[in-house]
């Protein structure tokens, strides 16, 4: 690739073909009249026919061409003229009369209009739909593939002549690239074997019939060369088709139509040299202003490197104009028809969702290109279009997308956007298993992130409704899927060359798998979706980090949504830290305020009143009861039904004063709301706090009270089954043990608490209270300390109590393990 670039040798003067006659226009050597010798009588006259302006109808001249038996240069040169003029029809049906004049004498004579009749019929075929439109039957149209077969009978017909004419070569070799672009792309091959589809066959054919209208020529045959190194191309042999298309660049520098340095171009940019493939475009321009696919190609240029950059970034915008304003838009101009430029420009009206004009465009796209991938192209632009309708035919959809994928190949070589719409298809369709296998399939060849999105979305609402319902059914392989999807997607992010915009539903997916095991990592999602958010709001102010200080940053946070901020300050809670918990409830209720200033029609009340609970549970905890008690007032003067509230307050007063007003507000609680769970719970811990002690458990009151709640309100009630094995377990460490058979009712009065610990932790798995209590029982009547070591110590993980390093050093002195006893 060093001796030359963009088909000039090194250090070689560059020129433009300023002078007309140095260009190859094609048609340029028809003259503007012929003339025809016509005898009359005994001499004969020459008639002057014009080759501009030409009849609309021919039939008076092949009449006349007929009767004076006009040799065949006239017959071609006329119909060339028509060519010229566009009315290509009118040529091919001149050339068959020429041809049937001809047939009375040498069949040689034929070779000529013969080949000539073959360019016209492929010409056609270059023109004419790849299927038929919508609405039309096949038969009613003619596609690519009839003109091709009349193509074939005709060179077939030439053949028969003289097979080794050499024009027959080089139009050969263009039918079979043709047929070729018609055939399905070929399936992945193994390492080290031979591809044997039909369009890698056909396309050895057409390098085969090149090569050897190239070797007549002596090498002289610039179009042959042109067409091996389209083959080549068309193979995926890139490199071999550079040296091809610099060798015709060499020979024949001021060739334009065809343009070599737009299919060198191509080689570069698919060896990934994109700059160097842009000058090759840019130097066809240069050559031919007027080149409508050096065009397009440099506007696709521009259009991939906006892709590097997010749509909000500053660079993006003047990219992208260029791409669309002055090459697509230009490259539309000069040829509406060029299926290329219609896709890409289907594209851009698929952004501005003008329907009518993408259906028009990817229906050109497909029925007009002889090229796979802009069928594809096209297929892809009418899914997306019904996609984005109020009612989507979905099986259309998927047929469509179906259609984008097997036109480039289809399996593991399909077209991945094309396979992501199937799999976006299927969920739509309730066929969620079937989406995640098209999406592990896309993931396994190509990493897409969109893919991992999708596929990790599904696997954490898998989690999330199985844990809703209640449905006891192991989720924990899916839990795990998600957030090695979500976080690799997350990683991506910070890729430089990616350049990818982070979504913050990944984050969000990940904040709600991470709450029950890793709360930590859940939070630290949540905070960078608020980092996000406002460093968002920063960048609409065009305010730099840097220039604000704390102050500004948490009034901008009163910006946020509510929901957010109630989620960061509820972790904040459970990690104990209850000042910032505190702030961010506070600024989750001015957020409600402010949310219902720009609209009046949102309803905040159900989110101000569950903030205020959480912001008074603050208050509790930070031991500023007079405050939490303000709250919870408010709460109950607004909804006085609100049990939480009544139920909390109850707590206060039994803190504050527990022997008068905390006991009428118990007894006040039991009578209004005695059937609510979260109020018998309350009650239950009154009872163990305040009961006088029972010689027997049948006549404990707090045993009373569990038992009637879960015989009357709920038998899974889990506090209560917790509530029954505590008291199991403290009436049986107080039994007597003196004697065997007292050690064996001992034994069993534990065995009855770990009874009802085992149905809590059947009901919650991950309840510590139950496996504490479990514990417990090990070391007092199994002496199983090992076990116990391993319970008290998962326990430890997640309950920040005194009572789980009391257990854990009194296990470890039982088992002389003195320093760390100490330590717990």
């Amino acid at each position: 690739m060093a001796p030359l670039l963009n088909g000039f040798p090194n250090g070689s003067a560059r020129h433009l073909p300023s002078d007309p006659t140095q260009s190859n226009t094609r048609f340029s050597d028809i003259p503007s009249a012929l003339d025809i010798q016509v005898s009359g009588g005994d001499a004969e006259e020459a008639v002057e026919i014009s080759l501009e302006e030409l009849l609309d109808d021919p039939t008076e001249l092949c009449t006349l061409l007929e009767n004076e038996n006009a040799e065949k240069r006239v017959w071609m040169v006329i119909a060339l003229a028509y060519a010229r003029q566009k009315k290509v029809d009118l040529a091919i049906d001149i050339l068959h009369k020429g041809l049937a004049s001809l047939s009375r004498g040498n069949p040689k004579e034929k070779l000529g209009p013969l080949g000539l009749l073959c360019w016209m019929l492929l010409g056609k075929s270059r023109r004419a739909p790849r299927v038929p439109p919508e609405g039309q039957l096949a038969l009613e149209v003619q596609t690519k593939d009839y003109w091709l077969q009349a193509a074939t009978a005709i060179l077939n017909e030439a053949g028969r002549i003289n097979p080794a004419f050499p024009p027959l070569y080089l139009a050969r070799g263009v039918l079979y690239l043709l047929r070729a672009s018609l055939q399905p792309p070929s399936k992945p091959v193994a390492p080290g074997s031979i591809d044997h589809s039909e369009r890698v066959e056909s396309l050895r054919l057409a390098q085969k019939c090149f090569e050897d209208a190239a070797k007549v020529s002596s090498g002289r045959n610039m179009m042959a060369v042109m067409g091996i190194a389209r083959a080549q191309f068309s193979m995926g042999r890139y490199a071999d088709a550079i040296a091809g298309y610099q060798e015709v660049l060499s020979k024949m520098p001021q060739l334009q139509d065809p343009d070599p340095r737009v299919g060198l171009g191509c080689c570069l940019w698919q060896l990934g040299y994109k700059e160097e493939a842009r000058e090759s475009w840019e130097r066809a321009l240069e050559v031919n202003p007027e080149s409508k696919i050096a065009t397009i190609l440099i506007g696709l240029y521009y259009l991939n490197d906006s892709s590097n950059y997010s749509s909000k970034d500053p660079a993006f915008a003047p990219i992208y104009k260029k791409a669309m304003t002055d090459y697509t838009q230009r490259a539309f101009k000069l040829d509406k028809e060029l299926p290329l430029t219609c896709a890409t420009f289907g594209g851009y009206f698929t952004l501005r969702k003008a329907w009518p004009t993408v259906e028009t465009l990817a229906r050109k796209a497909i029925e007009l290109t002889d090229v796979n991938a802009i069928a594809s192209d096209g297929w892809y632009l009418l899914a997306r279009k019904e996609h984005y309708q109020d009612a989507p035919d979905l099986s259309k959809i998927n047929d469509f997308y179906g259609r984008a994928d097997a036109a480039r190949g289809g399996g593991d070589k399909g077209y991945i956007p094309a396979r992501f719409g199937i799999a976006q298809v299927l969920v739509q369709q309730g066929d969620v298993d079937g989406a995640k296998f098209r999406l592990e399939k896309i993931i396994q060849n190509s990493k897409s992130t969109e893919a991992m999105m999708l596929l990790g979305a599904l696997n954490a609402e898998e989690v999330f409704t199985n844990y809703a319902t209640g449905n006891r059914e192991d989720k924990s392989s899916e839990a795990k899927k998600a957030i090695a999807l979500l976080e690799a997607v997350r990683l991506s992010w910070k890729d430089p060359q990616k350049k990818l915009t982070p979504d913050l539903s990944v984050l969000v997916y990940l904040a709600r798998l991470y709450e029950v095991d890793h709360p930590e990592k859940a939070f630290q999602c949540l905070q960078q979706v608020e980092k996000m958010n406002i460093e968002e709001m920063l960048e609409k102010e065009d305010i730099s980090k840097e220039e604000v200080d704390d102050s500004y940053i948490n009034k901008l946070r009163e910006e946020l949504s509510p929901q957010l901020l109630n989620d960061l300050g509820c972790f904040q809670y459970q990690a104990e830290k209850h000042d910032a918990a505190r702030d961010l409830f506070q600024a989750a209720l001015n957020a409600c305020v402010r949310f219902g200033e720009k609209d009046d029609t949102i309803d905040t009340d159900a989110l101000v009143t569950t903030i205020s609970y959480n912001l008074a549970r603050t208050y509790e905890a930070s031991s500023q009861l007079d405050e939490a008690r303000q709250v919870y007032e408010g709460l109950l003067a607004r909804h006085n039904d609100y049990t939480d509230a009544r139920t909390r307050l109850a707590y206060i007063e039994l803190r504050q004063n527990p022997t008068e007003d905390g006991s009428k507000a118990i007894a006040a609680l039991n009578d209004t709301d005695g059937s609510n769970l979260e109020v018998r719970a309350m009650l239950g811990w009154y009872l163990s706090r305040s009961k006088k002690r029972a010689t027997n458990i049948a006549e404990d009151q707090e045993q009373k009270h569990y038992k009637k709640t879960l015989l009357d309100y709920d038998k899974h009630d889990r506090y209560s089954l917790t509530g029954m094995g505590n008291l199991y377990a403290t009436y049986a460490r107080e039994m007597r043990r003196t004697t065997e058979k007292e050690k064996e009712k001992r034994s069993n009065e534990y065995l009855r608490a770990v009874g009802y610990y085992d149905k809590v932790l059947q009901l919650d798995p991950r309840n510590a209270y139950a496996a504490q209590g479990i514990g417990i029982a090990l070391v007092e009547d199994k002496k199983d300390l090992a076990s116990a070591v391993q319970i008290f110590s998962k326990i430890r993980e997640t309950v920040r109590d005194s009572s789980v390093y009391i257990n854990l050093g009194h296990v470890f002195c039982e088992l002389k393990q003195y320093i760390r006893s100490i330590e717990n």
